[in-house]
């Protein structure tokens, strides 16, 4: 699944409204908003921290 979907899933098995995603993550709502609608893709240091999410909720991110 693209970052996207995959970022869409892990929020809400986390039941994460945007806001609260993005204050964990340590990045603006916009920041997530961009990621949401696929404008960019989170930086190499965010993807290695969701990649420690994804792989706890069994998420698979094509990259």
């Amino acid at each position: 699944m693209t970052y996207p979907e995959a970022i869409k899933k892990l929020r809400n098995k986390l039941i994460l409204s945007q806001t609260e995603f993005a204050e964990l993550l340590g990045v603006s709502f916009g920041t997530v908003n961009r990621w949401k609608f696929g404008k960019y893709t989170p930086t190499i240091k965010l993807r290695r921290k969701l990649a420690s999410y994804f792989e706890k909720y069994n998420i698979k991110v094509e990259e």
